[in-house]
């Protein structure tokens, strides 16, 4: 998880492009578990630091007491855990701008369908997203590693090595400005499950099985095992399950899911083994972005400290999914969903089927060989060992 000032990135760093600086921290305020009127002021708190050195200004600017409305859409759906968290930290950022910001929330495919949330941001029909960014591959090949793809990166704090110690922020950063967006920060979120109408008990049961994947590698990857898979926004999963029109579907975690009430219409989980409890999207990363010119209208003091709310949020957003996924997967069991544990030697062939595109996909274009080579850095560290040379013998970057 993100510390407050994990993604502060100040804008003078027009020419450093490469730089943030990215911590983790264990340790979790007792505010996040808290109502919703605690976790504003844990918003408060977290930008302390900033606000106290820019409240004088902010008094007599008009522009603040004017506000700056961004039209923010998520990608949660509404009544869902995420969607609340969501509203509760877009609440907070008025008081803890001053009132230089205000953000109006919408839930998902309240003014723009699910990929199109990025051109709607870039074209001024929306300010800003709260994104899935798993949907970018579909603008920008290197939208593939925006976020987990097969076997890749596997919990969140290889994640805040890749965005920190290897660059990768930078990089991002310069990828949203090509979009015409100014990326705040990522969102810690939950890995993905799997929910099948059928009991999928190894790596073979998945050949022919009718499974909506989010597009890109993911889906790719579940193809080249033999799977047919379709791409479905977030809306349509459950009642593609209900009508069984699809055997089964990657989507959001415990507690998300149940609230959506997928085990109505699926029998079974499918889930990695222990050490890899999900194959194929095990950091479900979101973001929170802006359109540039909106940004730009915004003092260099709320720049930066939007990015400390970001961070802020993200730490928070974290910590209460995983609290309502412990209280949801009881109500799993007592719903008769049967939970399968796929074996290490499934998740191994797996991850043979998932490198050759990790190189196909890297090599796509320059921005894509960049991003993942912070991330083949990354996995590649003593402390990450999620990747040998012998492992990637053959394959190589072309940019």
């Amino acid at each position: 998880m993100i510390t407050a000032g994990a993604y502060k990135m100040h804008n003078k760093e027009q020419n450093t492009k490469s730089e943030s600086l990215i911590s983790t921290s264990t340790e979790l305020p007792s505010s996040i578990t808290k109502g919703s009127s605690t976790r504003r002021n844990f918003l408060k708190t977290a930008a302390v630091g900033s606000a106290a050195a820019v409240a004088a200004p902010w008094i007599g600017n008009v522009q603040a007491q004017e506000g700056i409305r961004i039209r923010m859409q998520s990608s949660w759906q509404p009544g869902t855990t995420g969607y609340r968290i969501f509203e509760e930290w877009a609440a907070g950022v008025a008081e803890a701008t001053g009132g230089e910001v205000r953000i109006e929330p919408f839930p998902a495919g309240a003014v723009a369908g699910a990929f199109e949330v990025a051109d709607a941001v870039r074209n001024g029909v929306l300010d800003g997203q709260n994104w899935f960014t798993v949907y970018w591959p579909g603008k920008m090949p290197a939208g593939v590693f925006l976020t987990a793809y097969p076997m890749g990166l596997s919990v969140p704090h290889q994640w805040d090595m890749m965005f920190g110690a290897y660059g990768g922020f930078g990089i991002a950063k310069d990828l949203y400005r090509k979009q015409g967006q100014e990326l705040l920060g990522y969102v810690h979120h939950d890995l993905n499950l799997i929910h099948s109408k059928i009991p999928l008990r190894s790596f073979d049961d998945f050949k022919g099985v009718k499974i909506r994947m989010p597009g890109g590698i993911v889906a790719e990857t579940f193809a080249s095992i033999g799977a047919q898979t379709t791409l479905l926004p977030g809306s349509e999963v459950y009642p593609a399950l209900e009508k069984g029109t699809i055997d089964a579907a990657d989507y959001t975690g415990a507690a998300v899911n149940y609230e959506l009430g997928f085990w109505q219409v699926a029998d079974y989980i499918i889930m990695g083994p222990p050490s890899t409890p999900c194959l194929h999207q095990a950091v479900d990363l979101m973001d929170i972005s802006v359109n540039r010119r909106v940004f730009e209208r915004m003092s260099p003091q709320t720049q930066d400290l939007m990015h400390d709310l970001v961070a802020a949020y993200s730490r928070e957003h974290y910590a209460a999914i995983q609290k309502a996924n412990a209280e949801a997967w009881p109500k799993y069991r007592e719903k008769g969903v049967e939970i399968i544990h796929l074996t290490e030697n499934d998740a191994s062939r797996f991850r043979d089927a998932a490198i050759p595109l990790w190189f196909k996909w890297a090599n796509k274009d320059p921005d894509a060989a960049r991003l993942f080579r912070a991330h083949l850095n990354t996995m590649m560290d003593p402390a990450v060992g999620l990747v040998t040379d012998e492992d990637i013998q053959g394959y190589e970057l072309n940019a």
